[in-house]
């Protein structure tokens, strides 16, 4: 009874490595800490789930992407905390993720069978998000992003924000026969018709396949930003997503960036509702990510589209984490 133990506590100190594997653990972000809503003040960005796909005109399947990307995004803590930091080897900069303050707050709560009622839960949490710090959204389809943009702009108290849109569709529907007036077909119309945004402050990158009739009027009219895959193709993603920033940053206070998956090349990232041949390379995806980094006027980023029920080898959801770790890596440790 006298000798002099170590606690359980101690014991479990000891033993424990500074690096959990990539599978074990809890399902954040990153293997970032869990925080409630109300203490994000201390951070560099702040993770939250959209958990909906009700409002889909093609495959459902995007309520699962939250948990698949934050489950893809182990592995990249994993690596970090192992090797004491990382070498990024398309960009040759020395990486040390443990200097990058974010949290996961979880997943905002949804209702698969009330809209509205989801728009209004989604816009509050990322609006008590944006009061604190930056916002980084996992969906969910891309009618999540219109609630969360008007979100990001009310908690951050900004006048205007900009939008740049990595996507195959444009997004601009104001009303469907079937689908009614929001869908994951009108976010980009719901946000310019904001009180927040106007279409001279869209830049989208990526458009391709079919839109609707006269829509490249409908766009020179608007003052939207078009660059489609054959401006891609034509003139380099660099020179396309460099001109998109600055095009959405005009005149605006900050801008928000919505990526939705579908405007890789469903070669490349099949898990996706609505795929779209002809889209981007991983290369050109990882880029465009990398430039938006880089941009001080980026406030708040979401990641959408992402279907695991449709990509049966996990690449799809592999891509969505490294995007969102090079993009909080460009925004935050360079």
């Amino acid at each position: 009874m006298g000798r002099s133990t170590p606690s359980y506590q101690e014991r479990v100190a000891e033993i424990t490595p500074n690096s959990e594997l990539a599978y074990a653990g809890l399902n954040t972000f990153f293997k970032s800490e869990y925080r409630a809503l109300d203490d994000l003040t201390d951070l560099d960005a702040a993770v939250i789930g959209a958990p909906y796909d009700g409002a889909v005109s093609n495959r459902p399947g995007a309520r699962f992407g939250p948990t698949a990307i934050r489950k893809a995004s182990a592995w990249w803590s994993y690596l970090s905390g192992y090797k004491g930091g990382l070498t990024n080897m398309r960009t040759g900069n020395q990486v040390d993720f443990s200097d990058l303050d974010i949290a996961d707050c979880g997943d905002i709560p949804v209702f698969p069978m009330d809209e509205g009622r989801t728009a209004e839960s989604i816009e509050a949490h990322v609006a008590a998000i944006a009061d604190q710090t930056f916002p980084v959204v996992l969906g969910g389809d891309h009618f999540c992003t219109a609630p969360s943009f008007i979100g990001f702009a009310e908690g951050a108290d900004y006048d205007t924000v900009g939008l740049v849109q990595i996507d195959a569709h444009s997004d601009t529907s104001t009303n469907s026969p079937i689908f009614g007036e929001q869908f994951h077909g009108s976010s980009t119309a719901l946000i310019a018709n904001s009180e927040y945004s106007g279409y001279e402050h869209v830049s989208q990158v990526g458009i391709r396949g079919y839109e609707a009739p006269g829509f490249n009027e409908f766009a020179e009219e608007k003052g939207l930003s078009l660059y489609t895959m054959r401006d891609v193709n034509e003139n380099g993603i660099s020179d396309v997503v460099s001109r998109a920033i600055e095009d959405a940053a005009s005149d605006a206070d900050a801008v928000y960036v919505t990526f939705d998956i579908d405007s890789v090349d469903p070669s490349v990232a099949p898990g996706t509702g609505t795929p779209e041949p002809g889209g981007l390379s991983a290369y050109q995806a990882l880029t465009s990510i990398e430039m938006i980094g880089s941009h001080d006027s980026v406030q708040a980023a979401d990641m959408m589209e992402v279907s695991p029920p449709y990509d049966s080898n996990t690449v799809t959801e592999q891509l969505a984490a490294y995007l969102l770790v090079t993009l909080l890596e460009r925004r935050f440790l360079e």
